[in-house]
């Protein structure tokens, strides 16, 4: 994927138009559609423009998305939650089981 399909898959994520987010930014609609054409390249103000108003900017840029934190969770629950995440589906599923069957006992040993 280039820089310009992933800014416009962050623009939709957000849900707003071409138009709309290059008036947010500072750029013409023209100049909007060149950046998701990759015709051009948009630059720093513009990027943190975009950034303001929700776009994963270290996404657009690099294509490796910035890890989101739960509010609430510990940095040890946040890197559980990552690494789970990143298991085959069928290791997802045993761990599943495994800490359903680890609460279960824990939940009668407290009766």
């Amino acid at each position: 994927m280039t820089v310009g399909e992933r800014l416009k898959e962050e623009r939709q994520r957000i849900g707003v138009s071409q138009t709309v987010l290059a008036e947010k930014c500072g750029v013409t609609k023209n100049t909007q559609l060149a950046y998701e054409k990759g015709e051009r390249s948009p630059d720093t103000t513009y990027l943190a423009s975009a950034a303001s108003l929700g776009l994963d900017i270290l996404y657009v840029v690099t294509g490796v998305a910035t890890p989101q934190v739960v509010e609430g969770f510990t940095a040890l629950e946040d890197k559980l939650v990552n690494q789970y995440r990143a298991l085959p589906e069928e290791d997802q599923q045993a761990v599943f089981r495994i800490v359903g069957a680890m609460w279960e006992l824990s939940a009668k040993v407290k009766e």
